[in-house]
């Protein structure tokens, strides 16, 4: 599929995708969404651009490698899981620490953490398969 029309509109798409994976990712503590489903939705998006514009330029948007992404998202779930332990908590139990900047308060979380991390696996491991299927199409 490499039309101009879709070459056109997949980098906003693209974006789009992007900003709304990571609404879903935040939202997840709340309402229906989290880390699994924005992952997917983050994937897809690269999935678009990739067959758009070719395997190598969505490679070289990406900038870091998907295997490495998924590896980072895996280490980044296990110390939220693990932080709990240091303070001699049960595995997986929630912390969250607050903080304020200029008057904004806020508030992280070891479940947010987590959820990142999960994002990171999920979009890192489907990037590098949805990747590499499309770099063997190109080839064939």
């Amino acid at each position: 599929m490499n039309t101009l029309i879709f070459r056109t509109v997949a980098p906003l798409l693209t974006a789009v995708m992007l900003v709304f994976s990571v609404f879903v990712l935040l939202r997840g503590h709340n309402e229906p969404g989290g880390g699994f489903i924005g992952g997917l939705i983050a994937a897809s998006a690269l999935a678009i651009y990739g067959m758009a514009m070719g395997a190598e330029a969505a490679r070289h948007a990406l900038r870091v490698h998907p295997i490495a992404v998924a590896g980072f998202g895996l280490a980044l779930a296990g110390l939220a899981g693990m932080l709990s332990l240091a303070f001699a908590l049960p595995f997986m139990t929630g912390l969250w620490a607050m903080f304020e900047i200029d008057r904004v308060e806020g508030a992280i979380s070891t479940p947010m953490v987590f959820d990142i991390g999960v994002y990171l696996v999920v979009f890192g491991t489907i990037a590098a398969v949805a990747l590499a299927l499309e770099a063997d199409e190109g080839a064939g």
